[in-house]
C-alpha cells in the first residue's frame, strides 16, 4: 500500500490538515515497523501502544492514528485522530481491498489453514504474483494488516481466517471479500466456545457470507456436517477421498520424499507433493481446484505442487544426525488431525521402527480427557513405543499402561526423560513421529538429535 495521507483520512472519514506526507505501509509494533508505515497504538489491558508513538516515529513511521480519548497527543508530530485504532485498521483494509484488482482467496478450517494457504501459494507462485498471510496474522487484527500489506499488482491474495467464537469468520469474510474459499475440514478445536462440532461447521461456513457472486466455495466432501450448509449453495465444490466428490483421490504412496497420489473427477492426474500424510494430500485438493481456476495446465500444477513449500512443523521431515528420521507434526493437534498423523504411521513403510512421541492437545472443552483416551484405537502394534508429554497425556498413559505391548513412558512437563528414552533406543533405521498443540512446543524433543 503506497498512499497519501490525505487518502487514509478520507477512508476514515476524518478531517485533516496533513499534506505530503507518504504512507507506505502499516504496523502495529516499533519493533518491525518499516521507513513510511502508519504506526497504529492499540490500547491494551497491560500495554497502552500510545506510549511507543514518538518512539515509532524514531524508527521512521511516515505518520500515527491517536485515540481521541487519549490525554496528551504530541502536538509536534502528524497525528490522524480516531475514535478507536482497532477500527480505523479495519475500515482502512475494507476500503484498500474495495480499490485491489487482486483475486483473494480465503480458507479457514479446524486443521490444516496453514498448509493449505502455503500448498495454494505454492501452485500459484511460479506464474503469477502471489502474497499470502504471514505467521497467525488471522483475526480481526492480522488479516486487516495482511490486506494493507498487499502490492497493487499482487494477482492472488491467499489470506488465512481464524477464529474462536461465532460471527469472527463471518467479518473477516466480509471484509477480505474472498472469490474463491476454502474449507478444509471440520475438527474439535475451539469446542469450549461453540459447544459442539455442529457449531463449528455452522462458524467455519461463515466464510461465504463475504463471497463474490462469481465465487466459488471449495469446501471437504467427507464431511457430512457441511452437507446442510451447502446442498443449497450452488457454488459449492466438494473434494476428499470419497469418490463422490467432485475432485477425489484415489490413490496415495507414501515414499522418503513425500506423497505421490492420482485424482479423478474435475481432472484425472497423478502428483507428488514433497509433504508426507494423507491430511496434506488432502489439502492438495483444494490447491488443485484454485490452480485450474486460474488458467493453470495439468502440467503447470504438477511442476510447481513438486516444489511446495509448507510452513515448518507440519509433517515436516527432520534427518537426525543418527540416521533416524523424525516427521515434526509439532504445530498444532487436535483429535482430528492427530489421528490422521497416527494413520500415516501405522500406514507408512518409510522405516520399519516406528516410535510415536504425542503432547496435549488444548483447546478441546469439556470432552477433552474423553478425546485424549480414544486416541488408544488409534496407536497401532506396529510402534516400537509411545512417549507421552504433558498432563492431559496422563489420561492416555493410564489407559494403555495395561494393555499396551510396545515400550510407554509419560512426562508431565520435563523434555529430558523423552529425549534421553528416544537416545537410547532409536537407531538409523528408526522413524519418530512428534505430534502435540503449539502450547507443547514439541520440536524441542527434536532438537537435540539434529545439533552438530
Amino acid at each position: 500500500m503506497k498512499k497519501p495521507i490525505e487518502q487514509l483520512a478520507k477512508w476514515l472519514d476524518i478531517k485533516t490538515s496533513l499534506k505530503g506526507i507518504e504512507v507506505t505501509g502499516v504496523s502495529i509494533n516499533t519493533r518491525t515497523l518499516k521507513p513510511g508505515d502508519l504506526f497504529i497504538p492499540f490500547r491494551g489491558e497491560n500495554v497502552n501502544g500510545h506510549k511507543y508513538v514518538r518512539q515509532a516515529f524514531e524508527a521512521g513511521a511516515a505518520a500515527s492514528l491517536w485515540q481521541r480519548d487519549e490525554p496528551d497527543p504530541p502536538q509536534d508530530l502528524p497525528l490522524l485522530i480516531v475514535d478507536d485504532p482497532k477500527t480505523a485498521l479495519q475500515e482502512m483494509a475494507r476500503a484498500y481491498r474495495n480499490e485491489l484488482s487482486t483475486t483473494v482467496i480465503g480458507i479457514t478450517g479446524s486443521n490444516g489453514k496453514t498448509s493449505t494457504k502455503d500448498l495454494v501459494a505454492s501452485v500459484l507462485k511460479p506464474y503469477f504474483k502471489v502474497q499470502k498471510t504471514q505467521g497467525n496474522y488471522n483475526n480481526e487484527i492480522g488479516l486487516p494488516l495482511t490486506i494493507l500489506s498487499l502490492d497493487e499488482d499482487t494477482k492472488f491474495a491467499v489470506l488465512e481466517m481464524g477464529m474462536s467464537g461465532f460471527g469472527e469468520i463471518e467479518f473477516l469474510s466480509e471484509l477480505a471479500r474472498p472469490d474463491y474459499a476454502i474449507i478444509t475440514n471440520i475438527g474439535e478445536a475451539h469446542m469450549q466456545d461453540l459447544g459442539s462440532r455442529e457449531g463449528i461447521a455452522k462458524a467455519k461456513f461463515e466464510i461465504t457470507a463475504g463471497l463474490e457472486s462469481h465465487g466459488k466455495l471449495f469446501y471437504d466432501g467427507d464431511e457430512p456436517l457441511l452437507v446442510p450448509f451447502v446442498e443449497n449453495f450452488p457454488q459449492a465444490v466438494s473434494f476428499g477421498f470419497d469418490t463422490n466428490n467432485e475432485l477425489a483421490v484415489t490413490e496415495i504412496k507414501a515414499t522418503e520424499d513425500g506423497s505421490s497420489f492420482q485424482v479423478s473427477g474435475i481432472i484425472d492426474a497423478a502428483f507428488t507433493i514433497p509433504v508426507l500424510g494423507e491430511h496434506q494430500v488432502k489439502n492438495t485438493l483444494s490447491a488443485i481446484l484454485v490452480a485450474l481456476e486460474a488458467g493453470l495446465t495439468e502440467e503447470d500444477i504438477r511442476r510447481s505442487l513438486k516444489d511446495a513449500a509448507l510452513t515448518d512443523m507440519r509433517m515436516q521431515i527432520v534427518h537426525a544426525e543418527s540416521g533416524a528420521t523424525f516427521i515434526n507434526d509439532a504445530y498444532n493437534a487436535a483429535p482430528s488431525s492427530t489421528k490422521a498423523a497416527l494413520n500415516f504411521l501405522r500406514e507408512t513403510t518409510m522405516k520399519e521402527d516406528k516410535w510415536l512421541v504425542l503432547g496435549d492437545m488444548l483447546e478441546l472443552g469439556e470432552n477433552e480427557r474423553e478425546y485424549h483416551e480414544t486416541l488408544e484405537t488409534s496407536i497401532s502394534d506396529n510402534i516400537a513405543g509411545v512417549c507421552l508429554f504433558g498432563p492431559r497425556m496422563k489420561w492416555l498413559y493410564e489407559k494403555m499402561k495395561d494393555s499396551y505391548q510396545g515400550e510407554l513412558i509419560w512426562s508431565e512437563n520435563e523434555y529430558a526423560p523423552i529425549i534421553n528414552f528416544l537416545k537410547e533406543k532409536i537407531t538409523a533405521e528408526s522413524l519418530i513421529l512428534v505430534k502435540g498443540s503449539r502450547g507443547m512446543a514439541l520440536e524441542r524433543v527434536i532438537e537435540p538429535f539434529i545439533k552438530l
